[in-house]
């Protein structure tokens, strides 16, 4: 038995952090959206119980150290389960971009290995178990337009993102994500984004009113150390988008267009300043339709 899922990318079109946990967790409220790029993912089942792993990308680890390991060992301790399986994983989105391009791959495993292992557990099981293993993966397993809050677990469904072209951005730079909550800890934050007022605009199908609000208070902790992140912002609104921002922790930048030509124009001046190797034209897409 075989069974291939693609493992949808996220962007965040508001990102605030509330406070903190005593064990570290962070509390967010954030609007979190699925784009049209993705991994694919293929499942065979084994008799032997083992889990194997294999990736298209160089660097992406293969051991047990990848999430999408732990997810398959998690189920089979769980659940006692005895059989194996043999995964590939075809590798598109960015690695280390502020995208849940690890948890969308450990959300994909989740769904596969229920149905591969004939587990039947529902959604809201599997996120249960999710949220051990990393925050963005409950959100991950939902999909669609959602807003998150807690320590990224409490998911609470929204209307669809008003129709829209992307352009996603990612410069050769590696961010971590420890550093910028670090640094977030040690200053006040200035400014929260308005993220209900993000949620309406949504709701009310306003996409421009929605741009014109979107936040996210890790922006400027990263483009303080990261300055090509706001030079990439600026070719985009530059060259059309209604609004260009970077997405988690970074350094990836999405731009927001409201006409397709725009945002290939908006592609092409990226290309063209070579800050951003790793380019894609997107769209935002509910997995679940």
């Amino acid at each position: 038995m075989e069974i291939t899922r693609k493992a949808y990318a996220k962007i965040n079109l508001g990102l605030d952090v509330t406070g903190k946990r005593d064990d570290g967790y962070h509390l967010v409220r954030m609007i979190m959206q699925n784009i049209d790029l993705y991994d694919t993912l293929t499942y065979k089942l084994n008799e032997s119980g083992e889990v194997n792993l294999s990736a298209s990308a160089e660097g992406v680890p293969t051991d047990d150290s990848n999430l999408i390991c732990k997810v398959a060992h998690q189920l089979q301790k769980e659940y006692g389960v005895t059989k194996g399986v043999d995964i590939t994983l075809e590798k598109r989105i960015p690695v280390a971009a502020g995208m849940a391009g690890g948890s969308t791959d450990g959300a994909a495993t989740y769904l596969a290995l229920n149905d591969l292992w004939d587990l039947g557990l529902t959604k809201e099981q599997l996120c249960k178990l999710a949220v051990k293993l990393g925050a963005d993966i409950p959100y991950c397993i939902i999909g669609g337009t959602a807003l998150s809050e807690g320590i990224g677990e409490v998911l609470t469904p929204i209307k669809e993102m008003p129709a829209c072209h992307l352009v996603i951005a990612k410069p050769a730079i590696a961010v971590s994500t420890g550093w910028v909550y670090t640094e977030l800890d040690s200053k006040d934050i200035p400014s929260h984004p308005d993220i209900d007022g993000i949620r309406d605009a949504i709701e009310g199908g306003d996409l421009k009113g929605m741009c014109d609000l979107i936040g996210n208070v890790l922006e400027d902790v990263t483009t303080s150390k990261y300055s090509i992140i706001k030079d990439i912002e600026k070719i985009l609104e530059d060259n059309g988008a209604i609004r260009a921002f970077m997405t988690g922790s970074g350094p990836t930048v999405f731009a927001i267009y409201d006409d397709k030509e725009k945002a290939q124009e908006g592609y092409r001046a990226v290309k063209e300043s070579g800050l951003a190797p790793e380019l894609f034209l997107s769209e935002p897409i509910d997995p679940n339709k």
